[in-house]
């Protein structure tokens, strides 16, 4: 387990060379996360590929199945970013022993509530996968499925906490290596499973299982050397575990707010008609893609933001920010040069349905136009996830929903199609760009100190 000691603040040279110290930084952390948050999408991907091959039934039900697990593991993302910023305060306090015994109270949480959800869903199997109306065919390889996968939650719930725990401890490449040998693993667990042993359906389930319990004893294993290194308890602490979960609940409204947003878009372009629903299909896949390359300044942000605060330098917080706003912003012009000028080459691979391939080229422009605003805007969240302004985030991410609704709402009553749905949704980056950069203009986040505000 690397950890890295609090660094000077970049107030105390002075000069334009203070930009060079950030920019490694931000470097040195974003660029591991990018790979780690690009491998975990793999497992899907890969699964979908081998199922596929089995049958339009058995590729379904996979389908159905993994949209609820990935809906249940994102709705939990605020173990990693909780995590996250509690670990990185105490780095930044010099009590290493402390960050780590809260990583671990963390990791406790995140197997309770894994153990909990796993138990839920075997008891709402069946409802939940009729909630999609699926056929009888496509239903049973659904439940085979997701009961299997189940089984392999609180795992994938212990690496998002573990990897948040890291990421505090200002280590990200420990995260992408297990991430990438994960990745690997359960490539080569499932084509075994599915096809080598002939488990079908519930081979590729119990290969991703295997491999994310792999995943979760590496991590373990990393975490428990540094807490006997820094002799700090490997035991459940009751009080921190309640801690912990508290403070997760304002980043697990912030979380549910954004998935709503991109449920309704899909309610709404799926009631635009069938050209329509598959242009938004390939159009989201596209900006969940671009999303998770500027997400990796945002987990720089996470981890820099919440050490500077820990060390008590404010103006070292605040200049780091806006060094991560500036590249942000830079990666989305980057990113929307990169859709727009290369469209032409790559929408041909997806379709080759002349009405769809419009659609999607017209869609493209309007996400590309707001690149930009998507780099600024996940550059400040995860600066203020880092501090630990999870209830701003939470009132906020209301208020930004609040904004879209009713242009959805509008979008879907005037036939307004698939280009003024995007536009609507633009409109919701834009409201969220608004109370990131107020806040951000403010000093309320700027709270220095060794805890994170609202935990002990």
């Amino acid at each position: 387990m690397r950890t890295v000691r609090p660094a000077s603040g970049p107030t105390s040279a002075g000069g334009r060379s203070l930009r060079n110290p950030h920019d490694r930084e931000i470097l040195r952390l974003a660029v591991p996360a990018f790979g780690a948050l690009v491998a975990e999408p793999l497992f899907l991907l890969v699964d979908s590929a081998i199922v596929g091959h089995l049958g339009t039934p058995q590729l379904a039900g996979l389908g159905v199945a993994g949209s609820l697990l990935a809906t249940a593991v994102s709705l939990c993302v605020f173990l990693a970013y909780g995590t996250t910023a509690a670990v990185a305060r105490r780095v930044g306090a010099g009590d290493l022993r402390t960050a780590i015994a809260q990583g671990i109270d963390g990791l406790w949480l995140a197997a309770g509530l894994g153990c909990l959800l796993a138990i839920a869903g075997l008891v709402a199997a069946q409802p939940l996968v009729s909630v999609f109306d699926p056929s009888p065919q496509t239903t049973a390889y659904a439940l085979t499925y997701l009961r299997v996968s189940l089984a392999g939650l609180p795992s994938m719930l212990v690496v998002l906490a573990a990897t948040g725990v890291l990421r505090g401890l200002q280590d990200t490449r420990t995260p992408l290596v297990v991430a990438a040998v994960g990745a690997v693993s359960n490539a080569v667990l499932n084509l075994v499973l599915v096809y080598g042993v002939g488990l079908g359906v519930a081979g590729s389930a119990l290969g991703t299982v295997l491999a994310q319990t792999g995943m979760a004893a590496a991590f373990a294993v990393v975490v428990v050397r540094g807490a006997r290194r820094h002799r700090a308890s490997l035991r459940p602490d009751l009080a921190g575990v309640r801690a912990a979960a508290s403070a997760g609940v304002p980043l697990l409204v912030r979380t549910a707010t954004l998935r709503a947003a991109l449920l309704v878009m899909t309610y709404v372009a799926t009631d635009a008609g069938t050209a329509a629903v598959a242009a938004h299909q390939v159009a989201f896949t596209i900006w969940m893609l671009l999303s998770l390359a500027l997400d990796a300044v945002a987990i720089a942000g996470q981890a820099i933001v919440g050490r500077y605060l820990g060390a008590g330098d404010a103006p070292g917080a605040r200049a780091a920010t806006r060094r991560m706003v500036e590249w942000g912003a830079a990666a989305g012009v980057v990113l929307a040069l990169v859709v727009v000028g290369l469209r032409t080459a790559y929408v041909p691979v997806f379709t080759p349905d002349a009405e769809v391939r419009a659609l999607l080229a017209s869609v493209l422009v309007v996400a590309a136009v707001f690149q930009p605003v998507c780099g600024v805007v996940f550059a400040l969240d995860g600066v203020l996830i880092g501090a630990g302004d999870g209830r701003y985030l939470a009132w906020a991410g209301l208020a930004t929903l609040v904004v879209f609704l009713p242009l959805a709402g509008w979008v879907l009553a005037a036939d307004g199609g698939l280009v003024a749905l995007w536009w609507a949704f633009n409109a919701f980056l834009a409201a969220r760009l608004v109370t990131l950069v107020l806040r951000w203009r403010g000093g309320a986040w700027l709270v220095t100190g060794a805890a994170v505000p609202g935990r002990r």
